[in-house]
């Protein structure tokens, strides 16, 4: 389940952080800050908004932390292995919730979505035109040519992990396919610019053009976000299309977050149903196709922690059935 857009500003309650000439830079270089990004933090009146981020909270999180989300990202990725077979024609989304529901608690663990903000099952299956945030429903049978996003979002001893994947429900059509391998690849391209010093935007530039050269376009009112012991950390938004405000927030080590970029074969609005409050679809009634990995910024680039079992034992980030992502 991701966030609705936002902006970032400079520092905690709105105030400008302070970080010392000698000390360690806040972009994890390990150079002091005065050797390394003052010069440039002075032009643009101080530095950016997760510069002296530490934990309680904030963005980066200590070594327990990260050993909490590295559980929950863990059991995130075997429950996507799990349900991954029961994906087929015939079956309705409301047996798919109740199966993820039973695997969830039978681990000992909790679904996230089920109460957030009123959400009344355990994860969103997402069908065709539906962009996210799909409710499921005894009446929505998957059939023969349809595809569909399955949202898990689980909760491992107080830390959180989310992911999502597109399937494909038998065989389908070349248009279902290719919006699947846009999304699955934008996913890939933005989790390779991760790493300390990058800021949000350059994964909104690896992902945003890619997309539109391939003829589909990026939907820009949800987002992905921080993620930790709160589902959606404040002021953490991680754009899958290019604004400025990306461009001043700036991973550093121990930052946990989702990429989830949601891809439409056509226009990128969207509508939300008025009758449920919940469920998104592409304006124009097109495909839409999603996938998401919870990832950690290390000393030296990026850990994925929602892989799956298979996905790790095939050397992979993704798998996705029919298609070549190398």
């Amino acid at each position: 389940m991701r966030a609705r857009a936002a902006h970032y500003g400079r520092g905690p309650a709105g105030g400008k952080q302070m970080v010392g000439r000698n000390d360690p830079c806040w972009c994890g270089s390990g150079a002091k800050y005065k050797k390394c990004h003052y010069s440039s933090d002075q032009a643009q009146g101080g530095p950016p908004a997760a510069a002296t981020a530490t934990t309680g909270g904030k963005p980066v999180k200590t070594p327990e932390e990260m050993e909490g989300m590295r559980r929950a990202g863990a059991f995130n990725g075997e429950l996507m292995d799990f349900i991954r077979p029961y994906v087929k024609p015939g079956i309705n989304t409301e047996e798919i919730n109740k199966l993820v529901h039973q695997y969830t608690l039978d681990h000992g663990h909790k679904p996230a979505t089920l109460g957030y903000h009123g959400f009344p099952k355990s994860l969103c299956t997402s069908i065709n035109n539906v962009v996210c945030h799909g409710i499921p429903s005894p009446g929505d049978v998957l059939k023969e040519g349809d595809i569909v996003n399955l949202d898990l979002t689980t909760i491992v001893d107080g830390y959180y992990g989310d992911s999502s994947e597109t399937y494909f429900v038998g065989e389908v059509s070349a248009e279902a396919r290719k919006v699947t391998e846009v999304a699955a690849r934008g996913l890939l391209l933005g989790i390779e610019a991760v790493r300390p010093g990058h800021t949000l935007r350059h994964i909104a530039e690896a992902i945003q053009p890619y997309v539109e050269s391939q003829g589909c376009s990026v939907v820009r009112d949800y987002t992905g976000h921080g993620i930790g012991r709160v589902f959606h950390e404040k002021g953490f938004s991680v754009m899958h299309h290019v604004t400025r405000e990306a461009g001043r927030f700036v991973l550093r080590p121990g930052m946990t977050f989702t990429i989830e970029p949601m891809v439409n074969l056509g226009d990128w609005r969207v509508t939300t149903d008025k009758d449920d409050g919940w469920t998104v679809r592409t304006r124009d009634g097109s495909l839409s196709a999603q996938f998401e990995h919870t990832v950690m910024v290390t000393q030296d680039g990026v850990e994925v922690l929602t892989m799956t079992p298979s996905q790790r034992a095939a050397g992979q980030r993704l798998i996705v059935a029919g298609l070549e992502l190398a």
